[in-house]
Parts: C-alpha cells; sequence; structure tokens
C-alpha cells in the first residue's frame, strides 16, 4: 500500500498554542473571584463567632468558669449554667450517629452491591427525599406517633429486661413518659440517616470495578469485599458523611425539642428528660429582653455549639490523619 508523503512544512509546524489571547486576564479574574468566595465564607464564619463571643461576654464574666460545667439554670434567680444542654447536644448527638451510622451502611452496601438495578434508582431517590423533610414535620411526627409508641410498648418492655440488668439498668429505669434523651437521639439517628446514607452510597460507586474484581475473583464474600476493599478506599469520604450528619445532629432544634422533655436537669437514666443547647435556645430567646443577663446567657451558649462544632470537626480529621500516616 502506498505511503502519502507529509509536506516538510506540515511536520514542522509548530503546536499552536492552548490558551487564547488575553485569557491571563480572564484567569486572574476568575482566581479573583474563588478567593473572594473563599474569603467571605470565612469573614461570615468569624463575624458570627464574633458576634456569639461578644453577645455572650456578660455571662461569662458574671459567672466565669463555672459557667460551663454548672447544672442550675435559674431565671428568677438570675443563675445560668450550660451544663445540662451541652450534656444534652453531646449525648444526643452520639446516640444518633451509634443509631444511625450502621443503618446506613447497611442500605449503601445494599443499594451498591446486593440491589437489582430496577430498585436502586427507587430507594436512592426515597433516601433523598427523607433529607427533605423538614424538622418541624418530624418533630410532630415525633410527637404524635413515636412518643405514643415509646411511652406504651418500647420503654416499658426495655425498663422490665435490660432496666433489671446490674451494670447497664441504671440507663435505662425511669417512668416511661415516652419523651427524653433517647427519644431525641432516635428522631436525631432518622434525620441524620439519608445523609450519612447518600454518601456513603455515592462514594461506594466511585471504587473502580477492577479492585471488586479482583478480590471476587480471588474467592472473597460480599462482606470480605466491602471490608478489605471498598472501606479503605473509601474511609476518608465516610467519615466526611458521618461528620456530615453529627453536624446536622448537633446543632437541630425543632425536632429534639418536641420529644427531649425540655427539662434542666441531668439524669443518669436514657429516659429521662433534658435538654440541648439548641432546644434551649429556641425554646427561652423569644422570653430574654434585650441586654439582659439571660440573653447574653443564650448567645454563650451559642458560642459553645460552635466551639463543640470545631472541636469534634478536628479531632476526627486528626484521627483520620494519625490512621492515615499509620
Amino acid at each position: 500500500m502506498a505511503q502519502v508523503a507529509v509536506p516538510e512544512t506540515l511536520e514542522a509546524a509548530p503546536a499552536r498554542p492552548t490558551t487564547r489571547k488575553g485569557s491571563g486576564t480572564g484567569d486572574t479574574i476568575f482566581a479573583f473571584l474563588c478567593r473572594a468566595a473563599a474569603a467571605l465564607v470565612l469573614v461570615l464564619l468569624g463575624a458570627i463567632i464574633v458576634e456569639l463571643f461578644l453577645g455572650g461576654l456578660p455571662a461569662f464574666k458574671a459567672f466565669g468558669a463555672a459557667f460551663v460545667t454548672s447544672t442550675e439554670w435559674d431565671p428568677v434567680q438570675e443563675i445560668y449554667g450550660a451544663g445540662v444542654p451541652i450534656y444534652g447536644t453531646i449525648l444526643t448527638a452520639i446516640l444518633a450517629l451509634l443509631l444511625a451510622v450502621p443503618v446506613a451502611f447497611g442500605i449503601a452496601f445494599f443499594l451498591t452491591e446486593m440491589a437489582p438495578d430496577w430498585m436502586r434508582g427507587p430507594v436512592g431517590t426515597a433516601i433523598e427525599l427523607l433529607a427533605a423533610v423538614p424538622s418541624i414535620i418530624f418533630g410532630m411526627w415525633g410527637f404524635f406517633v413515636i412518643v405514643p409508641v415509646m411511652a406504651g410498648t418500647i420503654q416499658p418492655a426495655i425498663i422490665d429486661t435490660i432496666g433489671e440488668l446490674p451494670l447497664i439498668g441504671s440507663l435505662f429505669q425511669g417512668p416511661p413518659f415516652g419523651t427524653g434523651l433517647f427519644t431525641a437521639a432516635l428522631i436525631l439517628a432518622i434525620m441524620v440517616l439519608p445523609f450519612i446514607a447518600a454518601t456513603m452510597r455515592d462514594v461506594f460507586l466511585q471504587v473502580p470495578g477492577v479492585y471488586k474484581e479482583s478480590a471476587y475473583g480471588l474467592g472473597s464474600t460480599r462482606w470480605e469485599v466491602m471490608r478489605k476493599v471498598v472501606l479503605p478506599y473509601t474511609r476518608i469520604s465516610v467519615v466526611g458523611g458521618i461528620m456530615l450528619g453529627l453536624g446536622r445532629a448537633l446543632g437541630e432544634t425543632m425536632a429534639v425539642t418536641f420529644v427531649i422533655g425540655n427539662a434542666n436537669r441531668i439524669t443518669p437514666s436514657l429516659f429521662g428528660p433534658g435538654n440541648t443547647i439548641a432546644s434551649i435556645v429556641a425554646l427561652e430567646f423569644g422570653e430574654s429582653g434585650a441586654g439582659s443577663l439571660k440573653l447574653s446567657s443564650l448567645l454563650a451558649l451559642g458560642f459553645l455549639l460552635f466551639v463543640i462544632s470545631f472541636a469534634v470537626l478536628a479531632l476526627s480529621r486528626w484521627l483520620l490523619r494519625s490512621r492515615l500516616k499509620g
């Protein structure tokens, strides 16, 4: 077959530039806008934190470090402490994750490894739609549906069984009112479930198929592939999804307010009433006068919620980085 001679002028022709004339200015403007957007986020976040700190400064000056640990909240005597809402915030968030993460992992595992193709779309869409339900709807549903079931069926059964055990029994004792810390954590778990499950599903789908096929070819089971291939490959994104759910749980307001019992005391039982930072702010912000010590205490609680969220996020990132280095 005859070869077509290529003219020397074509062979020696220089490559065309990949950028158009004047694109340097456009890149500069685009880079400036990106930096400005990133700086705007930091400025807004910093402004909120500074405003909350300045607003809560009178409370910090009045009560000192004892404000963080005190469990007394007495508007009549003008004595305020953040111990109860801090305890309720951390406890309900941790319980919510303990309930939600295994279920979310099971949903993501089923959708990516076991579900038929015709089922993956509808189930995945249903999970995403669950995230769009307003929090007040969850609160009303929890108060009118979950609380009666907890008071009439679940809590009495747990109190009569687990509540009789010697060590952990004190965590499941008390009158079965239906409301309380455990009910609030259950509602929070349902609320953060779609965020964690959707994130896990999406990152599990990003694992290259050749990795899983190689593991299956070596005789691995589905669980072994998930544990030894998928999870190590996606653990950073999985932790990110869990932290996203934790952030939602820490700051949730109305749903928790409906079902937590709204009592300013710490009880050893998970069925006892309590408060969170968000719920107590929502309940008492309207009753606090401008410039009052009570308003300052509520703003101080908001600042402490920022500190807790930042500390949890920083701790999770540190643990993840140390695990990667190890």
